[in-house]
């Protein structure tokens, strides 16, 4: 134990040494400057700690905007999908024991930074359902939904049929308008999970017609650094037959595709995607992109297109040549994880860094769109998530779009969903 507080005094001494060259805004946009790769001895650690929200405060909102609680004290509010009642279904979940992911010494380390971070309260393993009687813009009714899941997250309805994308399988749950659903879900497809389970969160949505789901599956590591036999349909967008649990992979390289939506004029799937760690505060940008059936975003060998990552081991320039380049960069370890479209453009939940300093991250922003692309500077929506000494008020994590065209904003370190109107 005396090693591994003398390693925690040098970790700590290490990561003030490394700092950001670029500001933020320079890793933003379709064209983003990507400074020259810094890796350090020890990586860059700058947690920001979990605070909550002071009683009676919220967000700081975009003027012409407001914003209000919409439901408080839900436990560790991920993801939300909005039913075509109105209703709210949120995600109360976090990551399910994961043994492997959890040894040697770095590991030792995350989990402490994670405690701090608020991350490592136990998985409440539920679906909530949040209804707004009155239309004041409040939830008035919060019930329990659908319980005893495993960690889940992504939610999608097609007809009567409910899917929710546990960390471990797709399975599905009939649903015709009830508040609480007594069905036990039955498996439609399994997803790659095992002792490790580094990226835990499956995302998901149908298309159209509801003929295939789309399961978001991020890595099982940083790059690749536990053998690609690990990585098995992960970093990757799967398809799945949801008659047949047939599954296939719709485009890989993408290290965490978390959101994931239809952009409304093309009807392009989009998905924003967490990059890679341990280069420095800089690198590499977290961002959006249309996502093309058979594409190749370049990880673990390359980032942002081409720029070969020297890391993985054998390389694979056969790879590299083949990989895309994403439509249009987040910032440097915002953590952009929410994607929702709406009228102009999509709005994007950016949980915020823990390895970049200074942080980055820590709010809502909004990319605006013109003919199905993203065209413009990105424009701040909520704020104020970090208070003055650094501490973390709230992390915004899911996003979505109510009946009525608010936006609606999971929090789950202020275990909030907040909501925004014009």
């Amino acid at each position: 134990m005396r090693n591994a507080v003398l390693l925690l005094l040098v970790t700590l001494l290490c990561a003030a040494c490394e700092s950001a060259r670029l500001p933020v805004e320079a890793g933003i946009g379709p064209a983003p400057t990507l400074a020259a790769a810094n890796p350090t001895l020890i990586p860059t650690v700058h947690v920001a700690r979990a605070k909550g929200w002071a009683p009676g405060t919220a967000p700081a909102v975009v003027a012409g905007m407001k914003v209000n609680a919409f439901a408080t004290g839900l436990d560790h509010p991920r993801w939300l999908y909005v039913l075509p009642n109105g209703d709210v279904l949120v995600a109360e979940t976090n990551a399910p024991p994961r043994p492997e992911d959890g040894k040697g010494i770095k590991a030792w380390f995350m989990k402490r930074f994670m405690k701090k971070a608020g991350a490592a309260v136990p998985s409440a393993n539920r679906v909530t359902l949040l209804r707004d009687t009155d239309g004041d813009g409040v939830a008035e009714v919060k019930t329990p939904f659908l319980q005893n899941l495993n960690s889940p997250f992504g939610i999608a309805l097609v007809g009567s049929t409910l899917y929710i994308a546990n960390t471990d399988a797709v399975v599905r749950v009939p649903y015709t308008g009830e508040t609480q659903l007594s069905a036990t879900p039955v498996k439609v497809a399994d997803l790659p999970a095992g002792p490790r389970n580094h990226h835990w969160t499956k995302s998901l949505v149908a298309n159209r017609d509801g003929s295939r789901l789309y399961a978001g599956v991020g890595s099982n590591s940083n790059v690749g650094e536990h053998g690609m036999e690990e990585e098995v349909n992960r970093a990757a967008i799967l398809e799945i037959d949801p008659a047949t649990g047939a599954t296939r992979v719709f485009a890989s390289g993408l290290r965490n595709p978390v959101g994931m939506g239809w952009e409304p004029q093309t009807g392009a799937l989009w998905t924003s995607v967490n990059e890679r760690d341990e280069l420095g505060s800089d690198l590499v940008p977290d961002y959006m992109t249309s996502v093309k059936d058979g594409g190749f975003y370049g990880w673990p060998y390359s980032y942002y297109g081409q720029h070969v990552d020297s890391r993985p081991k054998p390389q694979r320039p056969d790879l590299v040549a083949s990989a895309l380049v994403p439509d249009y960069a987040l910032g440097a370890h915002t953590a952009s994880l929410g994607l929702a479209f709406a009228d102009g453009g999509a709005y994007i939940g950016q949980h915020g860094s823990w390895n970049r300093k200074p942080r980055s991250g820590y709010k809502v922003i909004f990319v605006p769109f013109t003919n199905g692309r993203p065209d413009g500077t990105p424009r701040d929506i909520l704020t104020g998530f970090l208070d003055g000494e650094g501490n973390a008020q709230g992390r915004p994590v899911g996003v979505a779009i109510d009946g009525k065209g608010a936006l609606l904003v999971a929090d789950d370190v202020g275990n909030v969903i907040w909501r925004v109107t014009k």
